[in-house]
């Protein structure tokens, strides 16, 4: 799993990889709801052999104490980081640890929703010991894993680091999984400080480790998520931040937990964004902070060539989910190190049947957080409606305006252009919800992408 074509020595930052091994517990329901902590019961035990990838500072003073805890996807067929591949520009410059976690049996093993090159088919020589007995035990393999990030000094895989905070987070099916650990688990684990939760879907894995079953139509099997939601527990244990994109409130369900905000819970749904954009699909890949505004333009534009699979139509080309992602992740580090909770996010305006998304005059949603993407527009970005090859369903469209739209938007061109996008970022960036350490990048890809929709 590399962190991306980029040298992390380059950038201050070593990795290393790690077997851990132990014996895991399952749990069980005493009823019929995994939602109260004490309602679960420890089950049968299993012993793996696992692994974990650690990416932290070379310079030990250079560590704020803080690790993000990644869940990793195994959606794929791999064992994949998808929150590092969002945040890590975030997390170097906070001097933040990253430790991603081998927790599901598919990502050793395949299984996945699709195959793909699982850790025996990638390297099958380093990874021949590996042993997972099955999903329903990954929540204690966590827990585990959190357990021995903080054991003692000489000890930890951090190389002694000594942690203030773990975050545990997980995207996608992972944070399908992070639910169900939060309402059942963590009460009595006890491991983590907070719960970063990326694109959960409607509903939750079960203590069974089950998520969705086919693998043959995975538009079906996506319909399938929108059957059993469920909520995040009201009495979190430690502050829990939820972060959506349109996708993942409509083709996923998200929007049918109804979750709302509370003392330890706060949900953000980000407006024009979609599951997968090419900000992860493409630029992330290379985005090692030294990428002229130009180059990283580039990157993100829109493209309907994929390694994973080709769609029919240009994919979600908006960063907002990059950006807003970063500001949502330095929120609840504070929140969990007993600061001020994040602001509270407007939900996205839903329609009349509540199952799509009220749009305005060019298309783009209403409501949710707001970001020039959307406000101050050069096309029309959506979460939903795309159509293609294996997860094209999640990754959104992107519709470029033509020169006479463009024209109509903004008849002073790149100058007008530019100043209602700052004073469109400068509004997000007061509202709390993109990092003010993010605004000269921001106008400058800005500039640059105005070129490219110019011609």
């Amino acid at each position: 799993m590399p962190a991306g074509f980029y040298n992390l020595a380059a950038l201050g930052y070593e990795e290393h990889e790690f077997l851990i091994e132990g014996v895991a517990r399952s749990f069980t329901l005493v009823d019929e709801t995994a939602t109260i902590g004490d309602r679960v019961q420890a089950g049968a035990e299993a012993p793996y052999v696992s692994r974990i990838v650690v990416r932290r500072p070379t310079d030990p003073t250079r560590f704020s104490g803080t690790v993000l805890v990644e869940w990793n996807n195994v959606s794929g067929g791999v064992d994949a980081g998808p929150d590092w591949m969002f945040l890590h520009r975030h997390l170097m410059a906070r001097g933040h640890a990253w430790v991603g976690v081998t927790a599901q049996k598919a990502g050793i093993d395949g299984g996945g929703l699709v195959e793909g090159f699982h850790l025996k088919v990638l390297a099958p020589d380093r990874y021949d010991e590996l042993v997972h007995p099955g999903d329903r035990w990954s929540f204690d393999i966590f827990t585990q894993v959190g357990e021995l990030l903080r054991s003692p000094e000489g000890e930890s895989p951090l190389g002694g680091l000594v942690p203030s905070s773990l975050i545990a987070a997980g995207e996608s099916q992972s944070a399908a999984f992070l639910v169900t650990y939060i309402n059942a688990i963590d009460p009595d684990a006890r491991v983590f400080d907070a719960f970063f939760v990326h694109g959960r879907p409607g509903t939750a894995s079960s203590l069974e480790g089950a998520f969705i079953s086919s693998r043959t139509n995975l538009g079906e099997a996506t319909r399938s998520l929108s059957n059993r939601p469920v909520r995040i527990r009201d009495d979190a244990r430690v502050p829990v931040l939820v972060l959506q994109s349109e996708t993942d409130v409509i083709v996923l369900g998200g929007r049918l937990p109804a979750q709302p905000d509370g003392d330890h819970v706060r949900l953000w749904e980000v407006a024009g964004a979609a599951h997968g954009d090419t900000y992860l699909l493409v630029a992330s890949n290379y985005d090692d902070g030294t990428l002229t505004p130009a180059r990283l333009a580039e990157l993100m534009q829109p493209t309907t060539q994929l390694i994973i699979g080709n769609t029919d139509t240009p994919i979600n080309s908006g960063p907002q989910q990059h950006y807003v992602g970063q500001a949502a992740l330095d929120h609840l580090v504070r929140w969990a190190a007993g600061g001020p909770p994040p602001p509270k996010a407007p939900r996205l305006i839903l329609d009349d049947e509540g199952s799509g998304l009220v749009v305005d005059g060019r298309g783009n949603a209403t409501g949710g957080i707001r970001t020039p993407w959307v406000d101050v527009p050069t096309a029309t970005l959506s979460g939903i409606g795309q159509t293609g090859e294996t997860f094209a369903i999640l990754f959104g469209k992107t519709d470029p305006f033509d020169p006479a739209t463009l024209a109509a938007c903004y008849p002073g061109g790149r100058g007008e252009y530019i100043e209602r996008f700052t004073a469109s970022i400068d509004a997000a960036i007061a509202a709390g919800f993109v990092l003010p350490d993010d605004r000269a990048e921001i106008l400058a890809l800005a500039d640059a992408s105005y070129a490219l929709a110019t011609g």
